[in-house]
């Protein structure tokens, strides 16, 4: 039995949205769940586009008619991040604050007395990926 090969399974592709295809297939669900989290997070109209990184007039139209609509690699990357703290926050708290948390202001240092939006507004992907560790590391998922 010396020198038979054991089959070592595949890795999983990682998701990173550069396909077209996987784009176009995600991003119905992924504006969906992004329309739930702004209004459970009670985001402005504004707020959710320049989160998302569209106008607000482009905002409006996603709301509406984005069903057919494929988002950039960038803008599924936002809402995956903010999808995952709006996970991890739920998973954290077991009351209303997990909603009201990324509207407060925090004394951390990722968040230089800002409120976890108004960070990520200023920081863009960078900052989202930060807080989602935070929010992470935090309920002690690292």
């Amino acid at each position: 039995m010396l020198g038979a090969a054991i089959p070592i399974p595949a890795l999983p592709e990682r998701q990173d949205f550069s396909a077209e295809a996987d784009r176009t297939r995600l991003s119905k669900v992924a504006l969906k769940a992004y329309k739930r989290l702004v209004e459970h997070w009670g985001l402005t109209g504004q707020q959710a586009a320049a989160l998302l990184d569209v106008s607000t007039s482009t905002w409006e139209r996603l709301k509406q008619e984005g069903k057919d609509k494929s988002l950039s690699q960038d803008q599924l990357t936002r809402i995956s991040a903010m999808v995952g703290i709006y996970k991890g926050l739920h998973l954290l708290f077991a009351d209303d604050m997990a909603d009201r948390w990324p509207r407060l202001e925090n004394k951390g240092p990722l968040f230089a007395r800002m409120s976890p939006i108004d960070s990520m507004l200023k920081g863009g992907i960078p900052q989202m990926l930060e807080v989602r560790r935070y929010v992470d590391a935090v309920r002690g998922g690292l």
